[in-house]
Order: structure tokens, then C-alpha cells, then sequence
């Protein structure tokens, strides 16, 4: 059963801003200080990297992770992709090429600023990131275990979050079509962006992550992609049994993980 552990709960900011003074962003509280979103996901046996945060070697480093079999990729937006470089690493450590899954406009976007990431150019790994690059078009399985994309609107931008079994990851949605949200219906963990109290033009609020949680039925729903609007504790207060404010680290599994 999957199971998933973020490396990152936080904005295209991060947490703390710069040379921001607000409570949040000066909290004691470890739960506070977010870097930017990102997941790992592990089932039968591989381990998905959903996104390629700013912060993913540091990410790598505090978790441990050594080993990506595979790279899911949400959307082209620099907080989720400005990591991508570090990606060699796990080339030279796995001694392989490592497949990348995108939709069209994201695969567009990665082929235009990492030209070099799909073009071989040294007879060893790690010099440089070494990946194919496949576009998603529907359910996909990079090994021997399904995954469904999820299509979401960020904004006007059509991004996609992923379903593994029984856990889901949808980052960066303002809206959730009907057809999303039928794919995923009998979810166990749910993870959702809520990015503050306030309505947002292109990110889901708390509420309307609570309202869609609700909508779709999860036993256990996970908050990311947080502001320096909410502090951990305050946002825990307010939420409804089964929904959870996620932070950097937390590993979640699903009933049977």
C-alpha cells in the first residue's frame, strides 16, 4: 500500500518569507518553517517523486532520501521545478536514466529550459541530469503499479495531480472538475493545497479544500501548499475531524500502508 512523505508543505515563497517580520514566518514552531511543496511517494516497492521543488537537495538531505525511481511532474512553475538540476544525483547514485511524466505543456516547458536533461553528452551519470522525458495523456504505470492523473485548474493553467491506489496528491488547484472528482472517489488519504483562510484567484483556500475533502470523502485529508497566512496551529484548530494540516517530513499511509 502506498504511502507518501512530504518534503515540502510551503508556497513559491517558502517559509520563512524574506524579510518578512509576520508570526508566522517568526514561529518557534518547526511545523511552521515550510519549504517548497513536494512529495515522495513509495508503492510496491518504488519511490515517486512528485515535483522537483527549489529545495530538493535540502529536502533529500533532512529526509534521507537517496534512491527516485521515477519523477511526476505537476506543473511548470518555478517553485516546482527549480530543483530539477539536482535530479544528477540520484543518476549517478542509481547508474541509470530516470523517467520524467508531464503533460504536454509541462513536457513543453522542461524540454525549453532543461534541453540538456534528455540529450546524452558524457559516457557517465551524475555530470548532468540523464532523463526521459514521457508525456501523460492517462493512466500510466512506469513499473508494475497503475497511476491515474488528476486534471485541475490552476487559474486558467490545466495542471494535474496523481492517484496511487488508495492516496491521491493534488497541489496547486483553484477548481476540481466534476471528471477529477469522480477519479477520486474512494480515496483513503487525500492530499489537497490550501493555501489560506482567504479565497485565492488560483489556489484553493482552507475552506474550499475542507468543502472538496468533504465532496470527494476521504477517511484522512492532508493540507499543503501553505502560506505564511496560516500558522500550523491556528489552521489545526479550525479544521474538521479527519483533515490535518501537513508539514515538512510528515510521512502519511494509507489503512492497509
Amino acid at each position: 500500500m502506498p504511502s507518501l512523505t512530504f518534503l515540502g508543505t510551503g508556497t513559491s515563497n517558502g517559509i520563512p518569507m524574506i524579510g518578512c517580520r509576520c508570526p508566522v514566518c517568526r514561529s518557534p514552531d518547526p511545523r511552521d518553517r515550510r519549504s517548497r511543496s513536494s512529495a515522495v511517494v513509495r508503492d510496491g516497492g518504488r519511490v515517486y517523486l512528485i515535483d522537483t521543488a527549489t529545495e530538493l537537495r535540502l529536502q533529500a538531505l533532512a529526509l534521507g532520501l537517496d534512491r527516485v525511481d521515477a519523477i511526476l511532474m505537476t506543473h511548470p512553475h518555478a517553485d516546482h521545478t527549480g530543483g530539477f538540476d539536482d535530479l544528477r544525483r540520484f543518476n549517478e547514485l542509481i547508474g541509470h536514466h530516470l523517467p520524467v511524466y508531464a503533460d504536454p505543456g509541462t513536457a513543453a516547458a522542461l524540454r525549453e529550459r532543461f534541453a540538456y536533461a534528455f540529450v546524452d553528452q558524457y559516457p557517465f551519470y551524475g555530470g548532468k541530469p540523464d532523463l526521459t522525458l514521457h508525456e501523460v495523456g492517462g493512466p500510466f504505470a512506469p513499473f508494475d503499479r497503475e497511476i491515474v492523473p488528476i486534471p485541475v485548474l490552476h487559474g486558467r493553467l490545466p495542471i494535474l495531480g496523481y492517484r496511487f491506489g488508495d492516496l491521491a496528491y493534488v497541489t496547486d488547484a483553484k477548481t476540481i472538475p466534476d471528471e477529477s472528482i469522480a477519479l477520486l472517489r474512494g480515496v483513503d488519504v487525500l492530499v489537497l493545497n490550501g493555501l489560506r483562510r482567504a479565497p485565492h484567484p488560483t489556489h484553493l483556500s482552507i475552506p474550499e479544500a475542507v468543502a472538496f475533502a468533504q465532496l470527494i470523502g476521504p477517511r484522512e485529508t492532508y493540507l499543503t501548499h501553505i502560506s505564511h497566512e496560516a500558522s500550523h496551529a491556528d489552521a489545526s484548530a479550525a479544521l474538521p475531524a479527519g483533515v490535518w494540516v501537513a508539514y515538512d517530513g510528515l510521512t502519511v499511509c494509507t489503512r492497509g500502508g
